[in-house]
C-alpha cells in the first residue's frame, strides 16, 4: 500500500513512541570484492582482504581489525580507537543500537558510528591499518545507521526525534549538506526504545532516493535527493510490513525487507515517485526476530536474532522471493550483523562474543571456515554492533 507526498506531513505527526534472476548482476553488491565467477561448483574465492568489527563500548568505542586469507579464515591484526563512546538503545534484547549498517566500508574508508557521544569517525584504510581522518558532529541523537553512494554520505540518528543527516564527501573528509537534515517526526526519548528506534538507512542504487526503515511504525521513508544531496523537506511514506528492520537492493528498483516482527522477509518495487510496493506476500522462515540481511551472489542471508540461526532466500527464475533453507546455519550466539567479502560470510554473535566465518556454496549452502572469539559479549543493554570487510 501507498501513502503519497499528501499524507506524509499527517503520518510524521501522528507517530508515536510506541530480484534479479539467479547470475545476473546484482545492485547492491555482494560485498566489496566479490567475485561471481565459478570455480569448482564453489563461489570464487582467492583474494585476501580485511573484516572490521564495532566493539561499541560505552567507555570508549573501537574497531577490531582481522585479516583475512584466500581461505576465509580470519586472525587479529589490530584495534583502533574510534574517539568517541558506544551507545545502546533501551530494552535491547541483544542487539544494543537496534540497526543495520552502523559500520560500514566505502571507497578505501571506514565510517563507525560512535552512538554514546553523536559522532561519526572516518577512517582510511590501508590493508588491515587504520588512520583516523575525522570525527565529526552526527547531526542528531544517538548515530545508529550509515549510508555511503560515490561522494554522498548519510547518517540516521535514533535519539529523541530521529533524523538523516547528509554529507559530501570529499578527499575522505565529510561535509555536512545545508538542508540535508531531516526530522523523522519520532516521538522518543535519548536513548530511544528498542522497539520505537529507527533501523538502517540507505541509498537507492541510483542515488535518487534515501531510505530509512521504522521498527514501531512499519513504514519506510522515502527522501528524494536533490541537487548537492539535499532532501526533499516531505518524504513518501509506505508500508513495509510488520516491525521492518533491515533491508537490501536485489535490483535496480527492488529491494528486501527483514519483518522482525512477523519473523518473515519481504519484497518491495521502488516506483518512481520513492513509494514501495510489495511484491508477493511475505515469505516467512520459522525462525524468530530476522533483522539484518545480507547478499552473497544469488542468496540472501537473514540473521535470526531469536534463535542464533541463518536463513538464505533466493528471487526465482519467476521474479518470486522463496526461502532456500530455514536454517543454513546455527550459530549458538545470538546472530546480529553480518557483512561479506570474496564469497565469504561472516557473523556478529552477540551473546557468544564472537564472529563466525562461512564459505557460501553456489547452492547457497554454507560451510564454518573462520571463528574469532573474545569480541564484547552482549551484557547489561550493551554490547558490540557493526561488522564490515574490504
Amino acid at each position: 500500500m501507498k501513502r503519497s507526498v499528501a499524507l506524509a506531513a499527517a503520518l510524521l505527526a501522528g507517530l508515536t513512541s510506541i530480484g534479479s534472476t539467479p547470475g545476473t548482476a546484482f545492485a547492491d553488491g555482494g560485498g566489496p570484492g566479490y567475485h561471481d565467477d565459478r570455480k569448482g561448483g564453489d563461489y570464487h574465492h582467492g583474494d585476501e582482504g580485511a573484516v572490521f568489527v564495532q566493539t561499541n563500548k560505552a567507555e570508549g568505542n573501537t574497531i577490531k581489525v582481522y585479516d583475512r586469507d584466500e581461505d576465509g579464515k580470519l586472525t587479529k591484526a589490530g584495534e583502533y580507537e574510534t574517539g568517541g563512546l558506544g551507545g545502546f538503545t533501551i530494552g535491547a534484547p541483544l542487539d544494543a543500537l537496534a540497526s543495520q549498517g552502523s559500520l560500514i566500508y566505502h571507497r578505501g574508508l571506514l565510517f563507525a558510528v560512535n552512538a554514546g557521544s553523536n559522532t561519526v569517525t572516518v577512517f582510511r584504510v590501508e590493508g588491515t591499518k587504520l588512520h583516523k581522518l575525522q570525527v565529526i558532529w552526527s547531526g542528531g541523537l544517538l548515530p545508529v545507521s550509515v549510508a555511503a553512494r560515490g561522494d554522498l554520505v548519510y547518517v540516521l540518528n535514533a535519539g529523541g526525534e530521529g533524523s538523516v543527516q547528509g554529507f559530501e564527501l570529499h578527499k575522505g573528509r565529510l561535509s555536512r549538506i545545508e538542508d540535508a537534515n531531516r526530522s523523522l517526526g519520532l516521538h522518543n526519548g535519548n536513548p530511544p526504545a528498542f522497539g520505537t528506534a529507527p533501523a538502517q538507512v540507505k541509498i537507492d542504487p541510483d542515488s535518487e532516493f534515501v531510505l530509512v526503515s521504522t521498527k514501531g511504525a512499519n513504514v519506510m521513508f522515502s527522501y528524494e535527493i536533490g541537487r548537492d544531496g539535499k532532501l526533499s523537506r516531505n518524504p513518501v511514506i509506505s508500508d513495509a510490513g510488520n516491525t521492518p528492520f533491515g533491508f537490501t537492493f536485489d535490483t535496480e528498483d527492488s529491494l528486501l525487507v527483514t519483518e522482525s516482527g512477523a519473523n518473515a522477509v519481504s519484497r518491495f518495487e521502488l516506483e518512481d515517485d520513492g513509494a514501495l510496493d510489495q511484491v508477493g506476500p511475505s515469505v516467512p522462515n520459522g525462525q524468530q526476530a530476522p533483522c539484518w540481511i545480507q547478499r552473497v551472489g544469488d542468496y540472501f542471508f537473514v540473521a535470526n536474532a531469536g534463535s542464533s540461526t541463518i536463513s538464505s532466500y533466493r528471487v526465482n527464475d519467476d521474479g518470486k522471493l522463496e526461502i532456500v533453507k530455514n536454517v543454513a546455519a546455527d550459530t549458538n550466539g545470538g546472530s546480529i550483523d553480518m557483512t561479506t567479502s570474496d564469497g565469504f560470510l561472516y557473523v556478529q554473535n552477540a551473546t557468544a562474543g564472537n564472529v563466525q566465518g562461512y564459505k557460501v556454496h553456489e547452492d547457497g549452502s554454507l560451510n564454518l571456515v573462520t571463528t574469532v572469539e573474545g569480541l564484547p559479549k552482549f551484557a547489561d543493554g550493551i554490547g558490540m554492533e557493526g561488522i564490515a570487510a574490504s
